[in-house]
């Protein structure tokens, strides 16, 4: 009988918040307008990987294509972790959140709970073109056609009373 190779599932996750649970308040805008950003890891990349773009968003906000928190691209394919408290420019091409600003903008949802998704791309190419500070729309653009594989986790938030 022949054996059957299954490759193994190319997955994200954090060491502060579960895939479903609750990101931690320190994370978020109730921590101020500084907060760092949680350390994410990831495994198992498809054959071929040459890079990696990141985008945190909450489509849970009442605009069209919700709202973006996070946008890093080019991340090289031998990175497999992002330390709590990203610094633009340590690694990648910071784009702009939805704030108009590159780096990490942590939750601060206006009502309610909202799901955080954190999606990690692996790509086909080294470098997706974009400059630090481009809009997310760019990047979107950019990755078309070069996705290999989409590696995501949700954590959740609600902002707390004050």
């Amino acid at each position: 009988m022949l054996g059957v190779f299954l490759a193994a599932a190319f997955t994200i996750g954090s060491t502060a918040f579960t895939d479903g649970g609750s990101i931690p308040a320190k994370f978020t805008c109730d921590a101020g307008q500084t907060s760092p950003s949680p350390a994410l890891s990831w495994k198992d990349a498809p054959a071929g990987t040459k890079s990696f773009v990141l985008i945190m968003d909450d489509p849970d906000v009442p605009m069209p294509g919700g709202f973006t928190h996070w946008v890093l691209a080019d991340i090289p394919a031998s990175t497999k972790e992002l330390p709590e408290g990203f610094q633009v420019g340590s690694v990648g091409v910071s784009a702009n959140s939805g704030f108009r600003r590159p780096g990490y903008a942590g939750p601060c949802p206006p009502t309610g709970v909202h799901h955080y998704h954190f999606k990690l791309m692996a790509l086909d190419v080294d470098t997706v073109g974009v400059a630090q500070g481009a809009p997310r729309a760019d990047v979107d653009r950019a990755v078309a056609g070069h996705v290999l594989a989409t590696a995501e986790t949700i954590g959740l938030y609600q902002k707390q009373p004050k």
